[in-house]
């Protein structure tokens, strides 16, 4: 197969997944968009965190809540966690620093913004244990089911299952997420 027609390949799957998505995520997305906005008004911050690939939308979230996205606005109180990108890999190694980030800038009424690509990665898994235990409420973006992620989250989280397998298209699915929650925290600031 030529490389010209891998590409139109990846380009149709990708058409494909967001096509898919948007019966199953306008909810959630639009839960988490309101459950940020109301961390924000009530003068909390959003934390974001990420492992390995999946840290680069966490990075991404918060960087446009801060400047912005396609509306002029003040910026958004926003932090994205950093882990060891050299050292972890994702959904496999295993790094306690987002857990002691969040025990030592999270407080009552922040919210914490969790990307993975499969919901497996230790490092998120204690960074929501981390979350509930300084009362953040949580967001998770994760593929397929949502993995132990998913597992732990309780009743007050939000859970947005990202519908595609491959980590290619999740990560795409993911960009798309990241930037319709902006938007959903814009139209509730901001207005139409």
């Amino acid at each position: 197969m030529p490389l010209t027609q891998r590409i139109h390949d990846q380009l149709q799957a990708c058409i494909q997944v967001l096509s898919d998505a948007g019966g199953s995520l306008a909810e959630p997305l639009g839960t988490a968009a309101r459950a940020m906005t109301d961390c924000l008004l009530a003068e909390g911050k959003i934390l974001t965190c990420g492992v390995g690939p999946s840290g680069l939308p966490a990075r991404h979230l918060a960087a446009i809540l801060v400047d912005r996205l396609d509306k002029e606005r003040p910026g958004l109180a926003a932090i994205a966690l950093h882990g060891d990108g050299a050292g972890m890999v994702d959904d496999a190694e295993f790094s306690p620093g987002f857990a002691r980030q969040i025990a030592a800038l999270g407080h009552p009424g922040d919210l914490l913004v969790v990307f993975s690509a499969y919901g497996q990665a230790r490092a998120v898994v204690e960074a929501i244990h981390a979350a509930h235990e300084r009362d953040l409420r949580v967001v998770v973006l994760a593929g397929g089911d949502g993995g132990q992620a998913a597992e732990i989250l309780t009743e007050n989280d939000v859970l947005i299952c990202l519908p595609a397998e491959s980590a290619s298209r999740i990560h795409e699915v993911t960009l798309f997420a990241v930037h319709a929650l902006c938007d959903g925290i814009d139209y509730f600031l901001l207005g139409a």
